[in-house]
């Protein structure tokens, strides 16, 4: 870690770091509005609380890591608990605010640590690259590029519709600025892609600069009333796991890459960056947005050269800037409707690459194993299947446990993973 404080080099990575994750400003309120919520509300929402974490993370915790609504989190509160669950938006933010406020809790009292040692690697990484699947798959389907048939299966899309056209070009630009390495890759290629649409008047140009969109459609809008129901309880929980193990493998990721750990492995402030996580994840609910977790894109900006807090501080700062640019975030996000469909052309592209990065933990998984292969194979599959982060989460544990037992490993599994499997049969159980 530098010494020195070099003013210059903490900017310039602030910037880079900024210009690699600023897609969630166009995608976050896509994704959510979806959902039935307020697209400039979210747009607020989104900006807001990816500020304040991102600042308490720079000023508090002095680290160069820059927070904001996770991928992954946003499309289980909308594709899983509101559209597949059937549950109100205002009782998912509630719950995102619950666990937020557990995780703050945990975060004090320095408890996830034992939760997160409990589950074993291969059910982290086939989490996230279920997730990652899941969300590529949202984005072939928004973009049209795949499409449901007449028999509910999935078949190729209509590639000469002039919405999968402009998807089409978003993904192949965004694929070369990412293979050659260009900073702010998916950033440029939404820009890119909504220019094309502006020109061939596929998306309505509405100005480049205005007030702030007003929060008051989600401000303060959760509700509680249903919070200790089996469906609630369960979202809780899955909200607060994803939390917890974005969080903490993006921590350690992002420092190992700026080399910001110690000899013996540890990140000075790690405890503090975990309260700014869960802080922006508290602020982020009042105000109207899913789970704020750390962002692996902050090490573009350390290889830029960030190494302090100075340039998460630049970076909050910036996320404030956008809010007075929503006429843009507006026309690259709304999508374009289609009859009864409605497509996002522009920012689809980057969900099929965002889901591509997320896969890349399958190969950390002991496949060779076969009773650890099943269960990690039945969570990334599942997942995208059903549709569900939360039944892909819990058939991948149930199976676990299974496993565990046919292999003659169940006195050496944690006892978490017992308890977590019994919950989940429970749910399905009384639900179902």
């Amino acid at each position: 870690m530098h010494k020195k404080l070099d003013v210059k080099r903490e900017l310039g990575g602030g910037l880079v770091t900024f210009m690699t994750m600023a897609y969630i400003i166009f995608v976050q309120p896509a994704v959510l509005s979806a959902a039935g919520m307020d697209f400039g509300a979210v747009t607020f929402a989104t900006c807001v609380s990816a500020a304040i974490a991102t600042a308490v993370m720079g000023i508090y915790a002095n680290l160069p890591i820059a927070q904001a609504p996770g991928m992954g989190e946003n499309f289980f509160f909308t594709y899983t608990v509101v559209l597949g669950m059937g549950l109100a938006w205002q009782d998912a933010l509630g719950a995102v605010f619950v666990a937020g406020v557990i995780f703050l809790v945990m975060s004090i009292f320095k408890v996830r640590k034992y939760i997160i040692d409990a589950v074993p690697n291969s059910m982290k990484h086939a989490v996230a690259a279920g997730i990652g699947i899941f969300i590529a798959l949202i984005g072939l389907s928004e973009s049209g590029i795949i499409a449901k048939n007449p028999s509910g299966l999935l078949q190729l899309g209509n590639l000469g519709a002039n919405y999968t056209l402009l998807a089409m070009f978003g993904l192949v630009l965004i694929i070369i600025l990412v293979v050659r390495k260009v900073p702010g890759a998916i950033l440029w290629g939404i820009i890119a892609t909504a220019i094309v649409g502006a020109i061939f008047g596929m998306v309505k140009y509405e100005g480049i600069m205005s007030a702030p969109p007003s929060p008051s459609a989600t401000f303060m809008k959760m509700s509680f009333k249903n919070i200790f129901s089996p469906q609630i309880l369960t979202v809780i929980f899955i909200f607060l796991y994803m939390d917890m193990f974005d969080t903490v493998g993006t921590l350690l990721g992002v420092a190992d890459a700026g080399d910001l750990l110690t000899p013996d492995g540890k990140l000075p402030g790690s405890n503090r960056a975990l309260l700014s996580d869960a802080i922006g994840t508290v602020v982020g609910a009042i105000f109207g947005t899913s789970t704020v977790t750390s962002f692996i894109e902050s090490t573009a900006g350390i290889a830029a050269g960030a190494r302090r807090g100075l340039s998460s501080v630049f970076v909050a700062i910036l996320f404030l800037l956008s809010l007075f640019f929503y006429p843009l975030i507006k026309m690259v996000g709304a999508g374009v409707t289609v009859g009864s469909a409605h497509f996002y052309p522009i920012t689809a592209p980057a969900l099929i690459i965002v889901g591509c990065m997320m896969t890349k933990s399958l190969s950390k998984i002991e496949w060779s194993k076969i009773w650890i292969a099943i269960p990690a194979f039945i969570t990334l599959i599942a997942i995208p299947l059903t549709y569900s982060i939360a039944d892909g989460f819990a058939l991948g544990f149930i199976t676990y446990a299974i496993s565990a037992i046919a292999a003659g490993k169940a006195k050496e599994t944690n006892i978490a993973i017992w308890i977590i499997a019994a919950l989940f049969i429970i749910r399905y159980a009384v639900l179902d």
